[in-house]
């Protein structure tokens, strides 16, 4: 039995949620939930985007699923999931990008993954008005944060079978602070002999994915350029709503779909959950449930594939709900 803290976040974030739950019910996976508020759905009931009734939760749990979150303007949150990698510690960011049959796209056969640097960098926010006519931001990359993010990446490689780790840089340029991050990269990648190197730079690495994405496995690399990349491998796969993501830490993750909250759509039963439910696979296999994680992979494949019981963005009329228990009846034959 795994106890599992799930947040079901705002606008839309419910209604995928709900879907989630039903796929990984049918599972066989057993599996309780501690529901809890963050974002503008926790601040209109508790007076706060993140209670600390609901950061004791994962801190007790060390897992959790979480639907997309709304920032309030004006609330002193750059991001509440900014805050909750900051919290927690969650350095890396990992990011699967996988072409679907029956998802438009311009590609076929792309199958990788972005691991980010989740703390450091620009992303880390120390920046200041420089008199009245300039502005300076900080860019920090550290020994330690690189090497961990590196070495998530291999082990992230060795585990999921993968052949080959491309580290995304502008050591050309910033030969400091990229430097820095390359130096440990390819100190690190002398520990895995069994795994293929190499470097590219980001310029470089963002026409080589246009170009031939197919030739690519995971690419690890600082926050910015991860955040801008990892965005850009969703469009080579048929855009965010196919977007599985988690961030993780040394003893807590978090799983997540990148898309937002869209609150336009609140209510309607009308979206599509893969993302969410994407991210739930990414979580079993996290707890070691391998094989039911292969289970819903499968079963969300050939139902998008069949294209019968699909939601608007790829073509079909199903709901929400619909759509997850299409995937469920796949699940059973």
């Amino acid at each position: 039995m795994y106890r599992i803290t799930l947040i079901p976040g705002d606008g839309i974030g419910p209604e995928i949620t709900a879907a989630t739950k039903k796929v990984l019910a049918a599972t066989g996976v057993e599996i309780e939930w501690e529901e809890k508020l963050a974002g503008e759905t926790a601040l209109k009931e508790c007076g706060e985007l993140l209670p600390e009734d609901t950061l004791a939760s994962i801190r007790k749990n060390k897992v959790a699923l979480k639907g997309p979150l709304t920032t309030p303007v004006g609330t002193g949150f750059r991001s509440v999931n900014v805050a909750l990698r900051k919290e927690f510690d969650l350095f890396a960011n990992l990011r699967p990008a996988r072409t679907f049959e029956g998802v438009k796209s311009r590609y076929e056969n792309v199958d990788l993954v972005v691991v980010r640097e989740n703390t450091e960098d620009l992303y880390a926010g120390i920046e200041h008005m420089v008199g009245e006519d300039a502005a300076e931001s900080i860019k920090i990359i550290t020994r330690r944060g690189a090497e961990r993010i590196v070495r998530f990446a291999f082990e992230y490689a060795v585990r999921e079978g993968r052949r080959k780790v491309t580290v995304v840089h502008k050591a050309n340029i910033m030969k400091c602070t990229d430097g820095l991050f390359l130096a440990v990269a390819r100190q690190v990648a002398q520990e895995y002999p069994q795994i293929e190197f190499e470097d590219r730079i980001v310029d470089n690495m963002c026409m080589q994915l246009v170009q031939k994405p197919e030739l690519y496995d995971v690419l690890v690399m600082p926050n910015l350029y991860g955040d801008i990349i990892s965005d850009l491998c969703a469009g080579l796969v048929g855009g965010l709503g196919m977007a599985p993501g988690a961030n993780i830490g040394t003893d807590i993750a978090i799983f997540e779909p990148v898309h937002g909250s869209a609150p336009k759509y609140a209510g309607q039963n009308k979206v599509n959950p893969s993302a969410m439910i994407l991210s739930a696979v990414m979580m079993l296999k996290y707890l070691g449930e391998r094989e039911a994680a292969e289970k819903v992979e499968k079963a969300l494949a050939e139902v998008i594939r069949e294209g019968r019981v699909v939601t608007y963005d790829l073509g079909g009329t199903a709901s929400t709900l619909e759509m997850a228990e299409a995937i469920v009846h796949k699940m059973r034959d």
